[in-house]
C-alpha cells in the first residue's frame, strides 16, 4: 500500500500561485510515476501533470507553461508549481501514483479556490 498526502491548496487570487505538495509513504518501491489529477464541481477529473521514475515531465494542454512538476526523491515528495493561477483552474487536486504494472492510489486531495 502506498499512502498520499496533499498539502498547499488554498485561496488565491487570479494571476497568483500556489506550490502543493505530496508525501508518499508506505511501500513506495518501484514507482513508475507520480502524478497531479484535479476535479472541478460538475466536471470529470482531469490529467494535469507527470513526473516519471527517469524525470520525464508530462502535462495536461490547460496547464501547459503555467504549472511546473518536481520531485525530492530524499522526501518521497512531489510538487505541483501552479503559476498564473485563473478561476478555471479551481478545483480539488489530487496526487496520483503508479506503482508496478498496475497499482494506482489516489490521495484525499487539496482544495484550490482562485478568484477573480
Amino acid at each position: 500500500q502506498v499512502q498520499l498526502v496533499e498539502s498547499g491548496g488554498g485561496f488565491v487570487q487570479a494571476g497568483g500561485s500556489l506550490r502543493l505538495s505530496c508525501v508518499a509513504s508506505g511501500t513506495i518501491d518501484s514507482i513508475v510515476f507520480m502524478a497531479w489529477y484535479r476535479q472541478a464541481p460538475g466536471k470529470e477529473r482531469e490529467f494535469v501533470a507527470r513526473i516519471t521514475s527517469g524525470d520525464r515531465t508530462y502535462y495536461g494542454n490547460s496547464v501547459n507553461d503555467r504549472f511546473t512538476i518536481s520531485r525530492d526523491i530524499a522526501k518521497n515528495t512531489v510538487y505541483l508549481q501552479m503559476n498564473s493561477l485563473n478561476v478555471e483552474d479551481t478545483a480539488v487536486y489530487y496526487c496520483n501514483v503508479l506503482r508496478g504494472t498496475s497499482d494506482r492510489y489516489w490521495g484525499r486531495g487539496t482544495q484550490v479556490t482562485v478568484s477573480s
